[in-house]
């Protein structure tokens, strides 16, 4: 489903059908500056009048409420994925760092050097096959 706003979402709905805002506006019983300002996402109907609203498009209520919930839920999605590779990449440059410094003061031996650059390798590899499956 394409993204859209709820407001967008009653503007194509309407558009249609081939109605005015001042028709929605009638049967819904508002003005059609309510009508104009719901399009705009500057307001919303009342909750009570959305069954009238949903029976007027031929759609449910569900249906109706969907296109705002799923695009919210969309960017929480992307806003999610797009932190864990941030954190991601950054442990693995941690890892690089703690390495360098640590070995340039002669403070890690080889085998925990190779244990945390792994760490840091597999950051990266998780963060590349993420992008592969987006």
């Amino acid at each position: 489903m394409k993204k859209q706003t709820f407001g967008a979402m009653i503007a194509a709905l309407r558009k249609e059908r081939g109605m005015t805002q001042l028709e929605l506006a009638e049967q819904m019983g508002v003005t059609d500056k309510a009508v104009s300002k719901w399009e705009r996402d500057l307001s919303f109907p009342d909750v009570s009048s959305l069954p009238r609203l949903a029976e007027i498009f031929e759609i449910s209520v569900d249906e109706l409420m969907q296109v705002k919930a799923g695009a919210q839920a969309q960017d929480g999605g992307e806003k999610a994925g797009a932190l864990v590779d941030m954190i991601l990449k950054g442990v693995a440059a941690a890892m690089g760092i703690a390495v360098v410094v640590l070995s340039f003061l002669r403070q890690i031996d080889t085998n925990s050097a190779l244990g945390m650059l792994g760490i840091g390798l597999a950051c990266l590899a998780i963060c590349q096959f993420s992008k592969k499956d987006a």
